[in-house]
């Protein structure tokens, strides 16, 4: 098979590949120093859209769960035909049973917290509040400007160049396309909500397998640097910043490469969402090319076939809508219900407690008072920092505040937004994920402790 070169406007290509790739690249994946803090740019226009709204958000977002609910309702009921005609806005309100009751109890939850109606426990601050107040407002203007820029990283051959270049490092290690390889990039260094919203995008477009989606959504999607160092801040160890995000890389790598080869990650099928994307081939490189210079082709192919920016915007807007209208809502009521119990009940205690022989054979100090954390990250990453931030042991809050942030799975924002998504993990596996990260990454994570402290 010979490389089928774009001879045609070759070089309107190459910029037509080059200059939104790398705006791009600029905006998701590049680390910048703003007022003092390692952030990425679209974090900042995010941040920006935040402030000059301001306290409109949760009145935006309530809007927007309940009009979701509202288009199920009509949906399920009514079955408007331009809705059932239109295969966007079917997709996007007539969902399953189980995803029809999310939108009812969230849009519930929703209502209540924003006028303070019926019991405390689902709008106070530390449950619905925060998911109203705090939450949902970053998710409205992060899935704004990504939704919306998110085709400048899919639609112009960037995948497909770092696709070919990469397979033969991701593939081995990572059981993963060599494309995941932005993707994974986008969450480690920008968030995992982009991270999410670009793993779901491609698979549900036919670049990823079930089992190919579901490992980079479960494996990858962490949250931001800016995170990180709240996180570690909370347990009065910034000092620590650099170990500690360095631990959290390791460990969080050594998960990635064992995960996708046990249950249930090594057992999804590796079938598609719809059907296979014959857009490209990043594993089959012809005789006499090498990998950059099939990469680029391919990439070159994929911006000649780019149909202007109107497609640029209606691709882009589809993505904001998709996210609002279909996230927003699993987000609002699984994290309230997830924090509500983590609040108000002794669950996450109880189910901590098989950890504490565990820690004391890893010899953590103060392993009654650890295990109350460890099993709390479920409901919110940001929980056991919390809780042990009146630990004593520096050691301690090290590991809580490392292990923290490679469970990854939380209900409140990743755990939710993977189950809004078109990604195919259940409630189930994510616990069971949640578990299987935290006992892999534990003992990395008090090793390197040990040896730092």
């Amino acid at each position: 098979m010979e490389p089928v070169l774009v001879k045609k406007n070759s070089l309107g290509n190459f910029f037509t590949f080059s200059i939104p790739s790398l705006l791009g690249l600029f905006l998701f994946m590049i680390p910048i120093s703003y007022k003092g803090e390692i952030t990425i740019p679209i974090a900042i226009l995010s941040g920006l859209i935040q402030k000059g709204l301001g306290a409109y958000l949760p009145q935006i977002m309530t809007v927007i769960v309940c009009l979701t609910l509202v288009g199920t309702l009509l949906a399920k009921t009514i079955r408007p035909q331009i809705m059932m005609r239109n295969a966007f806005l079917k997709n996007l309100f007539d969902v399953a049973p189980v995803w029809f009751a999310a939108r009812i109890l969230g849009a519930i939850f929703a209502v209540a917290t924003l006028y303070k109606l019926g019991p405390e426990m689902i709008w106070s601050k530390n449950t619905g509040g925060l998911l109203l107040t705090s939450l949902l407002p970053i998710l409205f203007s992060v899935f704004l400007l990504a939704g919306l820029l998110l085709p400048l990283l899919l639609d112009f051959g960037l995948l497909e160049l770092c696709g070919t270049m990469l397979t033969k490092v991701m593939r081995p290690i990572f059981r993963l396309p060599g494309r995941s390889s932005v993707d994974c990039m986008a969450s480690w260094l920008g968030d995992g909500t982009i991270g999410v919203l670009l793993t779901s995008k491609q698979y549900e477009e036919g670049f990823y397998t079930k089992r190919e989606a579901t490992i980079i959504g479960t494996s990858f999607s962490v949250v931001s640097i800016t995170f990180c160092l709240v996180v570690i801040k909370t347990v009065g160890l910034e000092k620590m910043f650099v170990p500690f995000y360095l631990t959290v890389l390791v460990s969080g790598i050594v998960a990635a490469v064992v995960l996708p080869r046990i249950p249930p990650l090594s057992r999804k099928p590796d079938t598609y969402y719809a059907e296979k994307s014959d857009d490209y081939s990043e594993d089959k490189i012809p005789a006499g090319s090498t990998p950059f210079k099939w990469g680029l082709t391919q990439a070159l192919d994929k911006a000649s076939k780019h149909r202007g920016w109107g497609d640029f915007f209606v691709s882009g807007g589809k993505n904001v809508l998709d996210m609002w209208l279909g996230v927003a809502p699993i987000v609002m009521a699984l994290g309230t219900l997830a924090l509500i119990i983590a609040e108000y009940t002794p669950f996450f205690q109880w189910l901590g407690l098989p950890f504490i022989p565990l820690l004391q054979l890893l010899q953590v100090p103060e392993a009654k008072a650890a295990s109350e954390t460890i099993m709390v990250g479920f409901a919110d990453m940001f929980l056991p920092s919390v809780i042990g931030a009146d630990i004593k042991s520096e050691l301690t809050r090290f590991v809580i505040a490392c292990v923290s942030v490679t469970q990854l799975i939380y209900m409140s924002e990743v755990g939710g937004l993977l189950l809004g998504s078109k990604i195919p993990v259940s409630f189930k596996e994510l616990f069971i994920i949640f578990i299987q990260r935290t006992l892999i990454t534990l003992p990395v994570i008090v090793l390197i402790a040990h040896i730092l402290f």
